[in-house]
């Protein structure tokens, strides 16, 4: 098997917001849209499709259901600098910059639909 590439599809009410916002703030770029969908593009991350609840193209059990329990996570190189650039554009930040237990640094932010964007780094150990 060859993948060529990756791509999340997510099931919400308001596509255009959700896209506006991944392009606003993650700077993704649309590169098909028409009615209740739309595919976001960015060079170096997977694609982000955004479906909207109800389209036929769902399988008849799963068109009502609503993106839910899913965290897209993007993994940064200067997480202090992205949380305050979010910040500073007003961005919805609904997870305050924290670092777990287990050495990763993290913050989300949440779109106009309820999905949650979480970026990551790894905390760099003191070196004696």
């Amino acid at each position: 098997m060859n993948i060529t590439s990756t791509a999340i599809s997510l099931t919400v009410d308001d596509v255009p917001a959700s896209t506006a916002f991944l392009v606003e703030h993650f700077g993704f770029q649309e590169a098909v849209a028409a009615d209740g969908f739309a595919s976001l593009v960015r060079e170096d991350a997977a694609n982000v499709i955004f479906l909207r609840r109800g389209i036929e193209v769902l399988p008849e059990g799963f068109r009502d259901r609503h993106a839910a329990g899913v965290i897209i996570a993007f993994t940064v190189n200067d997480l202090d600098a992205e949380y305050e650039r979010l910040r500073s554009e007003g961005a919805p930040i609904t997870m305050p910059l924290r670092e777990e237990p287990w050495g990763e640094r993290l913050f989300q932010v949440t779109d106009p639909n309820g999905v949650i964007l979480q970026l990551v780094a790894w905390a760099v150990p003191a070196h004696d």
